[in-house]
Parts: structure tokens; C-alpha cells; sequence
């Protein structure tokens, strides 16, 4: 990993150690949805639907749980 990813990382694992385990899901819903948001104000429309494509088709590939 890059250091911006490996500090992105730490961030996001220190928040959800600070949460109950029930918590975590909404917690990671919520920081997805207020990235995609961001990256929408930084980037723009096309940029952040390309992230969030991208995004759906790696959860799609993982198929069923």
C-alpha cells in the first residue's frame, strides 16, 4: 500500500475499533456514502459515479455470501 492508503486504512480500522461489532456495517454504509459525496464535490459527477461503478462491480464479482 501507498502511505495515503496505509493512512486512510489506519484511519477507518481506528473507527471501527471504536464501535461495537452491530455498529460496524452502518458505520462503513455511512463512510461510503459521505465519500462518494466528497468525491462528487472534488472530482465531480462523472469521476465519483465511476468510483461507485467500480466499487459495485468489485462487490458484484464477489458474489453471494
Amino acid at each position: 500500500m501507498t502511505r495515503p492508503s496505509e493512512e486512510a486504512a489506519a484511519v477507518v480500522a481506528g473507527a471501527l475499533s471504536r464501535r461495537r461489532p452491530k455498529d460496524r456495517p452502518q458505520f462503513l454504509r455511512e463512510l461510503l456514502a459521505h465519500a462518494a459525496a466528497g468525491l462528487v464535490v472534488i472530482e465531480g459527477d462523472r469521476e465519483a459515479a465511476e468510483s461507485v461503478y467500480r466499487l459495485a462491480d468489485a462487490v458484484a464479482v464477489r458474489g453471494e455470501p
